[in-house]
């Protein structure tokens, strides 16, 4: 997407889906890229926002039902004067922007002003809502039509422009947005105009995320069971024949890892990787990066060590940071996989093999066991006795390797190659997650996330408060010793140092928990 060039900007009026940030369209994720301001909603997803240039201004519009929030025209006026100011602005709204969203008064008040605009359909919460919940709004020989509803008028109008005899009398599925609170009239009016009380009801709260709640009834008992299960906005109602299809096609509350709430602390860069196996395991993955990589604190070693490879018998590496950082250095020399001939390469693990052959190094021995001792015993029945060993890695990191093949006879030579520090994080929306419950799982890959995690709170007590009945789930025995030494217990442990043997292992600890909640209950 290119830019104006003229005085003014443009405005985009962006779809940002259902919930789900991946129902992002394509065209919707460029907006956002190029973005100098963006408006945005209580029902876009904030995840969205990670596609948003640093610079850009965020503004929080609310357009939470009928709480506090901006007026209509206020949100017009900063559209057109911050597009008068020759910026790129992209209104982000909920669902679709012309389906019940005010995107055609928006989109007026754009026009009336001169102002270039382009509107971005996003997927409709009034399809994509039922979808998730495993019903389908249009049927072959359940429903061939569908209507869609609003379930809150404009207070202003003189009279209710809705057509009650007409919506009972229909066939095919009723679909309302924004009628939670409203459910009562609308139930007793589909009933006064005819339809039947035995006719199937969903109601669908916080669709597409993964605290998606779901309840089904029928027109004569949903509203007693909406109030039971303590239902509220956002909520999507779906009456008709077609609810009768959810047992069936259930499929994204049927996932293991639905409804939890998963704490990842990998780095930025490296988060995505942990994030979508969660995800397509029916999770809702938080991401609380503790690490930052960063440079050495100097090079000098690493280029020494560059210029003396023909002097080595072994590279070993310890880390996929550890390759990006010394192939990077490698590359600033101009250099290349080429100068690795005739070395010999150790990767501790499978994802650092993934790593060093994406730079073109083939790995020579990747041991069994993914850490230091698996390292050790692999090379011990080698023999590395005489033998010259390089180590790029982190500033800080466990002696033991270096140390055991030293023991062993090796020459080591460690280099700096990248250093792992904390990064700037607004704890506060993570201790209300906690303190809510919201994060059922602590997820952690390294000794270091587990050290920087706990130095975000004031103190151990206030951790351990926060994280009491939470589960922590560790990728090897070392990180969860580390989290122990910081004074909370380890519930998973990972049968190999890797994240989808992570998941694998979270997976079949909450399969083992509901099953024994189902006992209990």
């Amino acid at each position: 997407m290119t830019k104006l060039d003229s005085k003014n900007g443009r405005v985009f009026l962006v779809g940002a889906g259902p919930g789900d940030a991946k129902l992002l369209t394509l065209r919707g994720k460029e907006c956002l890229e190029q973005a100098d301001v963006v408006l945005y909603d209580h029902l876009a997803n904030p995840e969205l926002l990670k596609f948003v240039p640093s610079h850009a201004e965020r503004i929080y519009v609310g357009r939470k039902g009928r709480g506090a929030y901006r007026d209509q025209a206020e949100i017009h006026a900063l559209l057109v004067t911050k597009a008068q100011e020759g910026k790129c602005v992209v209104r982000l709204k909920g669902g679709d922007p012309f389906v019940f969203g005010r995107g055609g008064e928006e989109a007026e008040a754009v026009a009336d002003a001169g102002i270039l605009f382009e509107v971005v359909p996003g997927v409709t919460t009034a399809v994509a809502v039922p979808a998730y919940a495993g019903i389908p709004v249009t049927h072959r020989t359940l429903a061939s039509t569908v209507a869609f509803v609003t379930g809150h008028e404009d207070p202003a109008k003189l009279s209710s422009a809705m057509e009650w005899p007409r919506l009972a009398s229909a066939e095919g599925t009723l679909v309302f947005l924004m009628g939670m609170k409203n459910l009562p009239r609308i139930v007793d009016r589909l009933i006064q105009e005819g339809k039947s009380a035995t006719t199937p009801v969903a109601l669908i709260r916080w669709g597409t995320y993964a605290r998606q709640r779901t309840v089904v009834g029928t027109l004569s008992d949903i509203v007693a069971k909406a109030s039971k299960a303590d239902m509220s906005p956002p909520t999507v109602i779906v009456v008709g024949e077609v609810v009768r299809l959810r047992d069936r096609l259930n499929w994204y509350e049927s996932r293991p890892l639905f409804g939890k709430g998963i704490l990842v602390t990998r780095p930025r860069d490296q988060a995505q990787a942990l994030s979508n196996l969660l995800a397509a395991q029916g999770a809702e993955p938080v991401e609380c990066p503790t690490l930052e990589i960063h440079p050495p604190d100097s090079w000098t070693p690493v280029d020494e060590a560059i210029h003396a490879l023909l002097t080595y018998d072994w590279v070993i590496f310890t880390s996929v940071n550890g390759v990006q950082s010394f192939m990077g250095r490698l590359w600033f020399h101009q250099k290349d996989a080429r100068s690795l001939a005739g070395l010999r390469v150790c990767c501790i693990g499978p994802r650092t093999q993934e790593e060093a052959t994406r730079w073109g190094v083939a790995a020579d021995l990747v041991p069994k066991d993914f850490q230091a001792e698996g390292i050790l015993e692999a090379m011990g029945r080698l023999g590395v006795k005489g033998q010259r060993i390089l180590i790029p890695r982190a500033k800080v990191a466990r002696e033991i390797l270096p140390n055991q093949l030293e023991a062993m006879g090796a020459m080591v030579r460690v280099v700096q190659a990248y250093q792992a520090v904390p990064p700037a994080v607004e704890i506060a929306p993570i201790r209300d997650r906690l303190r809510n419950r919201g994060i059922h799982y602590l997820t952690f890959t390294s000794s270091s996330t587990v050290r920087n995690f706990c130095q975000l709170f004031d103190n151990r007590q206030e951790l351990q408060e926060l994280t009491r009945n939470i589960t922590v789930a560790v990728i090897g025995p070392i990180t969860a010793q580390t989290v122990q030494e910081e004074g909370l217990s380890v519930d998973v442990v990972a049968l190999e140092n890797t994240v989808p043997a992570l998941v694998d292992a979270i997976i079949i600890h909450a399969g083992k928990t509901q099953k024994n909640t189902r006992l209990v209950s």
